[in-house]
Order: C-alpha cells, then structure tokens, then sequence
C-alpha cells in the first residue's frame, strides 16, 4: 500500500483510526444505545467505549509482541515468487467477493397490484416484517436493560468485548496500522504509546455525537437515528468497496512484481 507510506506515519495512522471509528462495535453499538428514550446514559456508553478502546489496545499489543519478531521472515516470504503469485490470487479473490457483496441486494417484496396480485404472494413480506419487528423489539428490550440503573458494568463490558471479538479480523485499517506500527523504527514504548493513541482515536466519532447527546439532544436525537438506519442500509456495500480496495492494491502490488503489466505492453 504505497499510498499510505507516502504520508507520515502519525497522519497515516490518524487517518486510519478515524475509519476504524465508523465500525460496528465503535459507532454503531454507541449510537444504538444514544437512541435509547430518555436522559442518555452516559456513563454506560463512556464504559462501553472505553472497555472496546481497551480490547483493541490489548489485542494490538499482542499483535505487535508476536509480529516483531516474524516481520522479517513475512516480508522474505511475501517476496518470493510464491508469495507473490499467492497475493495476486488473494487480491483476486478479494475483488471478486467485493462484487459480489457489492451487486447481490436483499429482494424487494413484490408490488402490490390489487386484485390480480395473488393473495399467497403478500404473505413472505408479511411474514418478514413481522420477523423484523419482533428482532428490533427484542434489540431495545436488551438495550434498555443494558442501560438500566439494575444491570452491571460487567455486562456493558461484555457486549463491548463481545463486539470485539466478533469484528476485529475485519477490521482491515486497524490490521494496516498494527503492520505498520510493527515494522516502525521506534522503541517498543513509543510504539505502544502509539498504539493507546490510535485506539483512543478510534472512539472519537462516538465520543462527539455523546457530547452532542448530553448537550444538544433535541438538534441530534433525529440526525442519530438517520445514521444508524444508514450504517444499517449501507454496512455491506461499504465493507464491499473496502475489501474491492485492499484486494486491488494487493493484486496489483503482486502483478507489478510479477511483471505482469510489462508482458502485457511488450
């Protein structure tokens, strides 16, 4: 990725924090518990965010403890012709999974078209509404209890390392900075103090539409539920266009070495 060593790796690193910022686990959960009824929890949310900050802190210094060590026998490795033609065909496999998360859509149900339309059609819609209105009853129910004044900070920190958990591989810009970091000359603490300010960076976006929350929450309660519902619409085609966007740089890094384009002009 020659584009992300171009800049400094302060900004690069900013930059990627920033985008990790708009995940599931560190904007969507925050803004879903923001759109609970009522005076905002904030220390919930703070605990939430906080505790997910702390996963990925943890989690990127063991990457960058086991990583250290292997940089050098993983550049050789990725070198070689064989690791050379495995990226191009792990880049290749990444672009065709992008189109197709990118083009297939959930079907629409089908338009109604009065009398003519037969009655046994309109059932599966039904059907699927319902299913998603009991889901969503049942994501508030646990929501509420989560915030409420009973619930322990225990479970708070569960469904935030739980988010964790079930995210980390896919988040793809927190990977390129712990490579990065890794691979920097710099001392083991300095590394790590970038590592804590990577992951506090991460937090940002939720951090501010908290504050906005607490001071404003008339102005922000709609603007809120807009993004969720739009996370929610657009979640799969933007993890498309990212896995679409690593796999081409990969693929097209592996051809360059491969000389592949050179073949194809001569």
């Amino acid at each position: 990725m020659d584009f992300l060593s171009d800049a400094p790796l302060a900004i690069t690193l900013g930059v990627l924090a920033l985008l990790d910022g708009l995940s599931v686990g560190t904007l969507l959960i925050p803004v879903f518990l923001l759109l609970a009824p009522g005076r905002v929890r904030s220390r919930r949310v703070l605990l939430y965010l906080v505790t997910i900050a702390a996963f990925y802190l943890a989690v990127g210094v063991l990457f960058m403890l086991g990583l250290v060590n292997l940089v050098d026998v993983a550049q050789e490795l990725l070198s070689s012709t064989t690791g050379q033609i495995a990226r191009l065909v792990i880049g290749g496999g990444l672009l065709v999974i992008a189109i197709f998360m990118g083009g297939s859509k959930p079907a629409a149900p089908p338009a109604a078209s009065g009398a003519s339309s037969p009655p046994a059609e309109a059932v599966p819609a039904a059907s699927a509404t319902a299913t998603a209105s009991a889901t969503e009853t049942r994501l508030t129910r646990r929501r509420d209890r989560l915030l409420s004044p009973d619930a322990s900070g225990g479970a708070v920190m569960a469904v935030a390392i739980g988010a964790g958990l079930v995210e980390v591989a896919t988040m793809l810009p927190y990977l390129v900075a712990m490579g990065m970091l890794a691979e920097a000359p710099l001392a083991m603490p300095v590394r790590f103090a970038a590592l804590a300010g990577y992951c506090a960076v991460m937090i940002v976006p939720a951090l501010v539409l908290l504050l906005l929350r607490i001071v404003a929450a008339p102005l922000v309660e709609r603007p809120l539920a807009r993004l969720a519902a739009w996370m929610e619409r657009a979640g799969r085609e933007n993890t498309a266009w990212i896995i679409g966007i690593v796999g081409f740089l990969i693929a097209r890094a592996a051809a360059n070495e491969l000389g592949i384009f050179e073949r194809l002009a001569g």
